[in-house]
């Protein structure tokens, strides 16, 4: 087994197929359209299945937003350099909520950024 996409539902889908193509770097994979459904799927990520997992964004046609709830916490991708990272994101106008800096009682170098919908991204630094 293992994971194929995350699914987040979306107030504005070019919005958030901006964000995470402009600001986070992902590839926008393929869309798909249900009219007798009214839905619209958009499929992103740093690579396709199977070999990466991909996230599914999902826009009902007609709802604007959403609400966040307590249960969801967090997607986390890793980064080469989480500070640099960070400049990057605000760069293009993207909102990074917790700056770089080491993780509370370790030394993982983590941030968290935040989409337009509120999804929290988490950014973890990983040295390749």
């Amino acid at each position: 087994m293992r994971i194929l996409h995350t699914m987040l539902r979306v107030g504005d889908l070019q919005r958030s197929i901006d964000f995470y193509t402009r600001v986070l770097g992902m590839k926008l994979l393929r869309t798909s359209e249900n009219t007798e459904y009214k839905y619209t799927l958009a499929f992103l990520g740093y690579g396709a299945n199977p070999d990466h997992t991909e996230l599914e964004l999902t826009y009902n046609h007609g709802v604007n937003s959403y609400d966040m709830g307590s249960a969801y916490g967090h997607i986390a991708i890793s980064v080469e350099d989480a500070y640099k990272a960070c400049e990057a994101v605000k760069a293009v106008g993207g909102n990074v909520t917790r700056e770089a800096g080491p993780v509370k009682g370790g030394a993982t170098v983590i941030a968290f950024v935040t989409d337009p919908d509120g999804y929290k991204i988490e950014f973890i630094e990983y040295k390749h």
